[in-house]
């Protein structure tokens, strides 16, 4: 079966998902991202990969964090970078959105970054465009979010080292969570051995063990002795019916206090791909605390969206 995401000669093409997507690709990604990483303590902070193109950012759907990466991380190989104001664009006036991708083709666009509502917009773009245009899904509904996974594996790896040894626990809203299919996914190729997902029943997905994970349902139980623990935002927009009692009653038994926490290694590092709910999803002692290495991922999402960019340009090192 074809890799959508792979032209005919195994490179890459688009990037939509981590499922299927290979380790030797999935590795370039995180070694070109260090390579970009230590070139933003120089002087001079771009580098000439992606001059004369033009990379446009498509979100259908609102997300200032990660809009705003891409937009620096464009930036920084040359792009010139058009942020399309969905609200206010033809879309709004009943223009559909492959008639908006034709559009913004016929204006020399190169690279389109998608961020989208529904499940497999961004597959659709990608089978729509042309060969030489390339897309990169920023999120797609429920489906997936392969730039957060991407730069929550370089995280674990700049922290850890290894992937070989580690336990990891993804811990909250699985069920309605594009990140937390794309690590599993991720981290399954990436050869980590003990993947725990940690959840009330309301908010797993249906047979979640097919993903080959191990399933708690109990804070103590499920952080015992891991080295990262993923914590996810509670998808409230996302929900339907009476999923959970409370965000108080969450907190209680989902929620990452230092006391829970302590259930980890004593070297474990948090993660939450944000925006975080602090008294729902985590506490501000663990958020701003020693273990946290929260806004080191926000920082390290430049480096890797630019080596996203980079290999679908075909540039190197």
């Amino acid at each position: 079966m074809n890799n959508p995401q792979l032209n005919k000669h195994g490179e890459l093409q688009h990037l939509l998902t981590t499922e299927g997507l290979p380790i030797r690709i999935m590795l370039d990604i995180l070694d070109r991202a260090s390579s970009f990483l230590d070139a933003a303590g120089r002087e001079t902070r771009k580098v000439p990969l992606l001059h004369g193109k033009s990379v446009f950012n498509i979100f259908f759907e609102n997300s200032t964090r990660t809009r705003t990466t891409f937009e620096i991380a464009a930036k920084r190989l040359s792009a010139d970078v058009v942020n399309l104001n969905i609200g206010s664009s033809s879309t709004s006036k009943g223009e559909t959105m492959l008639d908006t991708v034709d559009n913004l083709c016929a204006m020399h666009a190169d690279m389109f970054v998608v961020r989208h509502s529904e499940s497999g917009a961004a597959h659709l773009i990608a089978r729509h465009v042309a060969p030489e245009v390339h897309v990169i899904n920023a999120g797609d509904g429920r489906h997936a979010h392969p730039t957060q996974a991407l730069l929550d594996m370089f995280t674990i790896r700049h922290y850890k080292k290894e992937f070989h040894n580690l336990r990891v626990a993804i811990v909250g809203d699985v069920l309605h969570s594009r990140v937390a299919r794309s690590q599993i996914h991720a981290l399954t190729t990436l050869g980590v051995p003990e993947i725990r997902v940690i959840a009330p029943k309301t908010l797993l997905p249906t047979a979640v063990e097919n993903l080959g994970v191990q399933v708690y349902h109990d804070m103590a139980h499920g952080l015992k002795d891991v080295d990262v623990v993923l914590m996810l935002r509670l998808q409230n927009e996302r929900m339907q019916g009476a999923l959970l009692p409370s965000g108080q009653e969450y907190f209680k038994n989902y929620g990452l206090t230092e006391e829970k926490l302590a259930y980890a290694k004593s070297d474990a590092i948090v993660m939450h791909p944000g925006p975080m709910n602090r008294g729902i999803e985590i506490d501000s002692r663990v958020a701003d605390g020693s273990q946290s290495v929260i806004l080191s991922q926000v920082t390290f999402g430049i480096a890797v969206r630019m080596a996203v960019m980079s290999v679908l340009a075909g540039n190197k090192k």
